[in-house]
């Protein structure tokens, strides 16, 4: 059939392929961060927010939820936190006259890309039914045609509220009691598509989803792994904290299908030897998986250490741990027993050796962290896989003392503190009750439905509003023709935002975009300056204080526009002074002291010069709050993903320049990748063997059990030293090729990271006017 070309078609008109580097950050980096802060930002307005990021008195960085150190550094950023920055900081605006130049096709037309660089959001703006056009309206008319559609459906059900991870505690905090309010746990949010897996997995077994170490674990450690993970490009600052942790005697594994920059070497930019010299080599064991071995790997190493205790009883198992703290023990050493080393092998693509020197490792050490992300959380299998990371870690003790322990590493900013304030589809009871002692309602009992369940209420009818707090849905989640058929389905589509991006261009029958202040802005209320609060990935929360003059008169803050939200649609339903929190931030922090365990005497505590660090009894005092009282050891199946001849198993990652769907610029410098993004990277041995050359063009066609063909056309091969039988391409572009009913088993989240395509030859793509529409 006809399909028109994707909009990133064009930008990739220039598109050149280099070789992969073999280090990260270093003078490169300088040159990329700098001119383009002040490219974005002016020299004045760098300085003020680059020399307040992640600064004690400071403001949040918004591009990852990397933990901050003790001690800060004068430059405390990243060079992809000073592109976020910039992003958000610079002083372009969209005009009044932005929204009759351009119809709603012209948007859906355009690329993320270009979306993102148009200019900050101004004035709230509204998309009638039948209209083509956007048009400025006042906030009061807003939240009118707020009230009006959800106070108009059947039930309150019918609504779903989307929340990204960007939100602070206190948005997130009353935007879940204005949703529970109303009537209603449809509170899906980013976490679905990204660490849900962990929450599961983590939840079952050691009773608590969150990492279970401090930032000064890494430097205590003996041995690092990280799998699934590329901080390089994802959490940058991450690098710091191994080169510290090389430095002081750790040993570092990297377990990727691809060879990442970042896990070779580190230059550091604020060191000499960084800038000049070698830098420090960080991965001592590279083991190229195959996509979806890590759990096979596990279980081989697990495995190894309890033939190593049969060998010399009492030296290798930490018994006294493992008898005191632990259940489930006798059934998983048993399953280890029988695991064959041919299934293994078959899984992982890797040798006997290489599982050999890894097992040795874990054994040598005192203190082992493991350490992922969403290499590992993305597959049908994650929650299977991310149990046995635990259940390898309880063996030889390894929670709950300094230098070990499992760390699941966040990707947005506070989207672990948004989960800790009750943004949950699956809240748990004791909270509900909480809430509903504090504010004097009863809260909806029900389950909610998550980022999935959504996009299939919106497609099946039975979800007709959908209202979300940042971020970007109908780009970030799966199956993007259906996600977007979805949306385009319901009755009010709402998104509350700082700039354009996709889900603006793709809407209900109505639309409403309301601009928010950013992290950067100064945040005013009731004539006193505002802070919000941020909980990063060891679980500390810190004050976030933006340095920026709000970027316009009708830009809100995210607090603002959920309170006046909530007024318009409830009135007095429920008793909650949502006046009073929207001119004092303290007020809502003290509503949150009262509900959610840790925070107690939050007013005080937050105004620390670090904050404070919420409780956590597995990493504490080796408490866990589970089913029997206990860690748990668990048992769990090995699948092995079976893949034709002639396919390849497919995973989505990000670019350099890139933070989830914002694209800053169209490179991926450490990949070798410029000036484009429509690109599939597969091993040059795959390529012979498939009859294609390098640089060839293919259309991509995902293979499903629910037999539709999903493609994305025209994508450029490029030989790359992969993971056999593997192909990468980048998110969110090949959402299309993931099935929107391809999730993990127990969590629901999207599992982008194994997808069986096959290649056809297409031929090369026609850019500018003439491309017109391609079949």
């Amino acid at each position: 059939m006809a399909r028109k070309k994707h909009p990133l078609q064009d930008t990739d008109a220039e598109l050149t392929v280099g070789r992969p580097k073999r280090s990260a950050a270093g003078l490169p980096s300088l040159s990329e961060t700098l001119p383009h802060a002040l490219a974005g930002m002016g020299p004045a307005r760098a300085w003020k927010t680059l020399t307040a990021v992640n600064q004690k008195d400071g403001f949040d960085c918004m591009s990852c939820a990397w933990p901050d150190p003790p001690e800060r550094k004068a430059a405390e950023f990243c060079e992809n936190g000073a592109k976020a920055i910039g992003w958000e900081a610079e002083p372009l605006r969209i005009p009044s006259s932005f929204w009759a130049e351009n119809s709603l096709a012209s948007l859906d037309s355009r690329s993320e890309y270009w979306l993102g660089q148009q200019g900050r959001l101004m004035e709230p703006v509204f998309k009638a039914a039948g209209s083509d056009h956007y048009v400025p309206v006042s906030w009061d008319e807003a939240f009118k045609v707020i009230a009006r559609e959800l106070n108009g459906l059947d039930h309150p059900d019918q609504a779903t509220f989307y929340t990204s991870g960007r939100t602070s505690n206190e948005a997130a905090f009353l935007y879940q009691l204005f949703v529970r309010a109303f009537g209603t746990n449809n509170l899906p949010d980013c976490s679905n598509m990204c660490h849900e897996s962990t929450v599961v997995a983590m939840g079952e077994t050691i009773g608590v989803g969150k990492s279970a170490i401090t930032y000064t674990d890494f430097a205590k450690s003996d041995l690092i792994i990280i799998m699934g993970q590329n901080p390089g490009t994802c959490h940058p600052r991450m690098l710091t904290a191994l080169e510290e942790a090389k430095h002081a005697g750790a040993s570092i594994v990297a377990v990727n299908p691809l060879p990442e920059a970042g896990l070779i070497n580190f230059r550091n930019p604020q060191k000499p030897r960084g800038l000049m010299g070698r830098g420090t080599d960080l991965a001592d064991q590279f083991l190229q998986i195959r996509l979806a071995g890590d759990m096979a790997l596990l279980q081989a190493v697990s495995k190894r250490v309890l033939d190593a205790e049969r060998a010399a009883p009492g030296t290798v198992l930490d018994r006294a741990f493992i008898d005191r703290h632990c259940s489930g023990f006798v059934g998983f050493a048993a399953q280890m027993a029988a695991l064959r080393e041919e299934d293994v092998l078959v899984a992982t693509g890797l040798t006997s050796a290489e599982i050999d020197e890894l097992a040795q490792r874990y054994i040598r050490a005192e203190r082992v962290i493991i350490t992922w992300a969403m290499g590992l959380t993305q597959h049908k299998k994650a929650v299977a896989t991310i149990k046995e990371i635990i259940n390898l870690l309880l063996l030889r003790g390894n929670i709950g003392k300094p230098g070990s322990g499992p760390s699941p590493i966040r990707g947005h900013s506070n989207v672990q503190g948004d989960r800790t304030m009750g943004i949950w589809e699956k809240i748990p009871a004791w909270f509900l009750d909480a809430l509903g002692e504090e504010f004097g309602f009863e809260p909806p009992r029900k389950p909610g439905v998550d980022s999935v369940d959504s996009i299939k209420g919106m497609r099946d009818g039975s979800i007709k509003v959908l209202v979300a707090l940042g971020g970007n849905l109908v780009h970030a989640i799966s199956d993007t023709e259906v996600a977007e058929d979805a949306v385009r389905k319901t009755r009010l589509s709402v998104q509350i935002s700082t700039k354009l991006n996709r889900s603006h261009a793709v809407t209900g029958e109505q639309a409403l975009i309301l601009p928010a202040l950013g992290r950067t802005e100064i945040d005013v209320q009731g004539g006193v300056e505002q802070f919000v609060t941020v909980e990063d990935t060891v679980c500390a929360v810190h004050r976030s204080a933006g340095r920026l003059a709000p970027i316009g008169e009708q830009v809100l803050s995210e607090v603002a526009i959920v309170t006046r939200m909530a007024e318009a649609v409830l009135g007095g339903k429920v008793p909650v002074d949502w006046a009073g929190m929207r001119r004092d931030y303290d007020s809502v922090r003290e509503h949150i002291s009262h509900v959610v365990p840790g925070f107690e005497n939050f007013n005080t505590r937050i105004r620390a010069v670090d904050g404070f660090v919420l409780p956590h009894g597995p990493r504490d005092s080796r408490t866990f709050p589970t089913a029997t009282g206990k860690a748990m050891f668990t048992v769990n199946a090995l699948e092995t993903i079976t893949v034709p001849e002639g396919r390849l198993m497919l995973q989505t990652v990000r670019a350099h320049d890139q933070f989830n769907t914002t694209t800053y610029t169209m490179n991926d410098r450490y990949r070798g990748i410029k000036k484009g993004r429509m690109v599939l990277m597969v091993n040059p041995g795959d390529l012979a063997e498939l009859g294609f050359a390098d640089g060839a063009y293919v259309d991509v066609h995902s293979e499903a059990d629910d037999g539709v063909d999903r493609v994305l056309r025209g994508l450029r091969l490029v030989a790359y030293p992969s993971a056999r039988g593997c192909a990468t391409a980048y998110y969110p572009e090949a959402n299309v090729l993931v099935p929107l009913g391809s999730t993990a088993e127990g969590s629901n989240t999207p599992a982008s990271k194994s997808v069986i395509i096959r290649l056809e030859p297409a031929a090369a793509p026609v850019f500018g006017a003439a491309a017109g529409l391609r079949t």
